[in-house]
């Protein structure tokens, strides 16, 4: 492999990372940012309020984007096994 093939499979590596971990991701942030605007508004200073809400945000999101997150990284380890095939 050349380095331009590396940093090929390299980019696709960082962009299916991308895609399977920014769903849970992007919820976490969004019901991170719900619930501290709900602290700042009543005033309520509790550190571990924030943890259950999320968790169960993140749980459920993973649990929805499963297929998605599945053919992508399916998608990605079928283009690795062909590189390998033709390659070697």
């Amino acid at each position: 492999m050349t380095g331009g093939e590396v940093l090929d499979v390299a980019r696709e590596a960082v962009w299916a990372m991308i895609l399977v971990a920014g769903p849970a991701m992007i919820v976490g942030l969004l019901v991170g940012v719900v619930i501290a605007l709900f602290q700042a508004l009543t005033q309520i200073q509790e550190m571990t309020l924030v943890f259950v809400p999320k968790i169960l945000a993140i749980f459920v999101t993973i649990l929805i984007s499963l297929p998605f997150m599945g053919q992508v990284l399916e998608a990605f380890t079928a283009r690795i096994a062909e590189m390998i095939l033709t390659t070697g």
